[in-house]
C-alpha cells in the first residue's frame, strides 16, 4: 500500500469515527418505555474496531512520513511541518491583506481618517508569494506520498 492510500483511507476512518460518536451520543437517552433506533452497544462495539484499525495504521503512516524523503532530500515529517507553518503565515497575512485594503465609510470631513499601517498591495506581494511556495511543496508532498510505500 502506498502511503497516499493509507492517508485516504485514514481520512475516511476518522469520518467513520465521528460519525459513530454521533450515532452512539443520539441513541444514548430515550424516553422511558422506547428503544434507541440504534444498538448504543453495537455502536460502541463498531467505534471501537474503526480506532482499532487506527491504531495500527497511524504508527506506520508516521514511520513512512519519518522515512520518506522528498527529491530535495527534507523528510516527509520536516515538509510537513513546513506546509503547516506556510499555512499560519498565510492565514496572518491574508488577514492582514484583507484589513488593509478595507476602506471605512467616511460621513462627513470632519470624522477621523482610518488608515492602513501596512500598504495592502505589498502585503498580498507577500501572500502570493507564500502560496506559491505553498502550492509547490503540497505538490512534492503528495508525488511523495504516491511514490512512498507505507512500511509493514
Amino acid at each position: 500500500m502506498k502511503l497516499a492510500e493509507a492517508l485516504i483511507e485514514r481520512a475516511d476512518l476518522q469520518k467513520r469515527a465521528a460519525q459513530l460518536e454521533e450515532r452512539l451520543v443520539r441513541n444514548m437517552l430515550v424516553q422511558e418505555g422506547e428503544e434507541p433506533s440504534e444498538s448504543p452497544q453495537a455502536l460502541l462495539e463498531e467505534f471501537d474496531r474503526v480506532v482499532g484499525a487506527l491504531n495500527t495504521l497511524l504508527p506506520r503512516i508516521h514511520r513512512a512520513n519519518l522515512s520518506a524523503t522528498l527529491p530535495g532530500g527534507e523528510t516527509l515529517t520536516d515538509a510537513l511541518t513546513r506546509r503547516d507553518l506556510l499555512d499560519l503565515r498565510l492565514k496572518a497575512l491574508r488577514r492582514a491583506a484583507l484589513t488593509a485594503s478595507e476602506r471605512p465609510t467616511r460621513y462627513s470631513t470632519s470624522e477621523v481618517r482610518i488608515l492602513p499601517t501596512l500598504p495592502a498591495r505589498v502585503l498580498q506581494t507577500q501572500v502570493d508569494a507564500l502560496a506559491k511556495a505553498r502550492r509547490e511543496l503540497e505538490a512534492q508532498i503528495q508525488q511523495t506520498n504516491w511514490l512512498t510505500d507505507l512500511p509493514a
